[in-house]
């Protein structure tokens, strides 16, 4: 039997903020990180809280690439203050650090503690990762990345107020757009893909082709803005119901041992996975091959066959690479080469374990993800 759902409320465009004076909660735990506070945006936050909050704790330890320390603290800071509310505000990182506290704290107060479950709200200021709307996050254990997966850590309500983004340079808007990007291809070939989470991954494809150059080269372009964030949610919905495939596999591992921006990761990887999963030098025509095909010709791309529309696809990706400066290949990246190989071995087993692996719309084995490893190098 198959499943198609979407818990999340969302709330987007102008004014979208103005949700949270129709709260009715007692005590807000929000987690943020340090440039938040700088910037200003988590007093824009609690200014508009005092109003329907009667009190509230920061929590502003979050890194990127949460670790599980910070998500530990989390956890203390949780238990000791009994929130029934919490609100992350910030990027893939924060979400991704909140919804593990949640789900880490929850547990050892037994789930039934006497606040019941808190309403969790999710602010995101990248637009990138959809974490406001999926049951995934990532923490990170010395140089692993942990993929959790669990319904409880879905946020209740997403507030999608483009105003946030204004300040997010140009390279971040890239990277973000692009994990965006790479969510919604990965989910449209997906074992797991459906007309539901189809029609998600073609309206993000084609709003990131649309509205990333834009962002990129104007920030104040709010409408950009605003279109890459609905983008970046419209994927989370998308891959957060059909999953992932190996594009993320090796960013995730690649993350934890170079800290290399997931994003970047992603962009990096994104065409050489798109030729792999394609096979057509294996001379027949897969259902991969053929979906890549259907999103060039959604694109307008040239798609007369199925080998020219995944050659359109992939040429397209790497024309949105060149045009926001992204590396197009990891030593362009600065990894060290001997550093690298050291790593390989390491890096094709977790990539073969990663959960994201089991929906690739093509097997791989870890010889296979260390030659991919190699040639993305």
């Amino acid at each position: 039997m198959n499943r198609f759902c979407v818990k999340t409320e969302i709330y987007f465009d102008s004014g979208a903020l103005e949700y949270l004076t129709l709260l009715d909660n007692r005590r807000a735990l929000i987690i943020t990180d340090p440039f938040m506070v700088q910037a200003g945006f988590a007093d824009t936050l609690i200014h508009i809280l005092k109003t329907s909050v009667e009190d509230y704790q920061l929590f502003t330890g979050i890194r990127p690439d949460p670790p599980v320390e910070v998500v530990a603290a989390g956890v203390k800071e949780y238990l000791a203050f009994r929130p029934d509310l919490i609100i992350a505000l910030g990027g893939g990182s924060t979400i991704d650090a909140a919804k593990s506290i949640l789900l880490f704290a929850r547990q050892l107060a037994g789930n039934a503690d006497d606040g019941g479950k808190p309403l969790f709200i999710a602010i995101p200021t990248t637009s990138g990762t959809g974490s406001e709307v999926t049951s995934y996050s990532v923490m990170t254990m010395g140089d692993t990345k942990i993929p959790l997966v669990s319904q409880d850590m879905i946020p209740d309500v997403a507030i999608m107020d483009a105003t946030f983004l204004r300040t997010v340079p140009p390279q971040i808007t890239a990277d973000t757009a692009i994990d965006a990007l790479t969510h919604a291809i990965e989910a449209y070939v997906s074992t797991e893909h459906s007309d539901y989470t189809d029609a998600l991954s073609e309206k993000t494809i084609e709003l990131i082709f649309d509205y990333l150059l834009r962002a990129y080269h104007s920030g104040d372009d709010l409408e950009a803005r605003e279109r890459l964030h609905n983008a970046s949610c419209l994927a989370g919905m998308a891959f957060t119901n059909a999953a992932l495939g190996i594009t993320h596999s090796m960013a995730h591992t690649l993350g934890g041992h170079f800290h290399l921006p997931h994003g970047r990761a992603n962009a990096v990887l994104l065409p050489y996975i798109i030729e792999y999963n394609a096979d057509l030098e294996s001379g027949g025509e897969s259902q991969a091959a053929m979906r890549y095909r259907k999103l060039a010709y959604h694109l307008h791309l040239p798609a007369a066959t199925v080998s020219e529309g995944v050659g359109s696809l992939v040429s397209a990706v790497q024309a949105l690479q060149k045009l926001t400066g992204t590396p197009a290949s990891l030593e362009a990246a600065g990894i060290d080469r001997e550093a690298y190989e050291a790593a390989l071995p390491a890096m094709s087993l977790a990539a073969l374990k990663d959960k994201c692996t089991a929906t690739n719309p093509r097997g791989v084995n870890v010889q296979q993800l260390e030659q991919l490893f190699r040639r993305v190098y």
